[in-house]
């Protein structure tokens, strides 16, 4: 058994306080974390409670919104800004984990969760670097149909699990910090760290960096948005592709789009080029295409996985297809 011990935190600058000693973690909702300390992945000496931290979501003059790390996943969903303005994501949330864990879980807590990888949970019989730098890596050499075909490395081929994180990435969120250096703040595209050789290494955040809030830009298009989640089973599974995205057309140009991916890669995949790709083009097939033809240009599939490429492909066509032929 792991010991530990339980401090609540009053607001964000005491919960900094309690995390400066060593091998601390912040607990919200506890739905990854509470399972890796089960299974003896994770093993915090310290455990801040921050539930008690802004679980407000409000609205900025500029139409931007304001959400609190503590605030719930299912009140994010719920909520009537939300749900009118970035439609995308209260689907991706709702598409995200059953209702019992969306109740728990807490918006800074699913930035951070960590990947689900069958080889990084079994630490008795599995060689891991995102456990212990340096050991190796048996999923690239395994069973290895859920993993990486974007910026992976030869250390790390997990992907980011969160379906929140895509929407987030499409709606370029940006992520509030408090630390012992003072607060500062991070582009949810920037948050979380490509392996590398370091893929233990999740996240830009320092230790004992803390989520307060994050925040929503205003982007008026976004209100013709959606989130589309393929996977093994319809409901409680994690993605094997997922595309979240925001159309603007006009006069039937695409004079502006969001596009990001999950399922794909060890971080939320922003698709910048095919985003550039699409500007300017003809709201149609062809370059839709042509698009996700860039989205995955880099590509470079497992032994297992390499059905994803294509099965991506067709998901960010039929999903920029309905967006450009639904009523505005």
């Amino acid at each position: 058994m792991n010991l530990f011990t339980y401090a609540r935190a009053a607001d964000a600058g005491d919960a900094v306080r309690l995390a400066s000693g060593p091998d601390a973690k912040y607990l919200g909702g506890g739905t990854n974390l509470v399972d890796l300390m089960r299974e003896t992945i994770e093993r915090p000496a310290t455990l801040i409670d921050v539930t008690g931290l802004s679980h407000d979501i409000v609205e900025q003059p500029d139409g931007g919104l304001l959400i609190g790390a503590a605030a719930r996943n299912t009140a994010v969903a719920e909520h009537r800004l939300v749900r009118t303005r970035y439609p995308l994501l209260a689907r991706a949330i709702v598409a995200g984990a059953s209702a019992q864990i969306r109740n728990m879980a807490t918006v800074g807590g699913n930035l951070l969760q960590r990947t689900r990888c069958a080889y990084f949970y079994d630490d008795e019989g599995a060689r891991c670097n995102k456990r212990r730098p340096g050991e190796g890596c048996d999923a690239i050499g395994g069973f290895n149909r859920t993993h990486a075909i974007l910026g992976a490395s030869q250390a790390c081929v997990a992907v980011h699990p969160s379906d929140m994180c895509v929407a987030l990435a499409a709606l370029d969120a940006v992520v509030h910090l408090e630390g012992a250096g003072g607060r500062r703040s991070v582009k949810l595209t920037d948050l979380h760290r490509l392996p590398g050789d370091r893929p233990d290494v999740e996240t830009v955040m320092e230790p004992g960096e803390l989520i307060t809030v994050v925040e929503l830009p205003p982007l008026p298009f976004a209100a013709r948005s959606t989130y589309r989640k393929v996977r093994d089973r319809a409901s409680y599974a994690f993605a094997l592709i997922s595309v979240a995205a925001a159309l603007d057309v006009e006069g039937g140009l695409v004079t502006d789009v969001r596009l990001a991916l999950g399922g794909v890669a060890h971080k939320p995949w922003r698709a910048w080029d095919a985003e550039a790709a699409l500007r300017g083009q003809p709201a149609a097939e062809a370059a839709f295409s042509a698009a996700a033809d860039a989205a995955l240009a880099g590509a470079r599939p497992l032994r297992d996985n390499g059905f994803k490429i294509e099965l991506a492909r067709r998901t960010v066509v039929a999903v920029l297809a309905g967006l450009a032929s639904a009523p505005t």
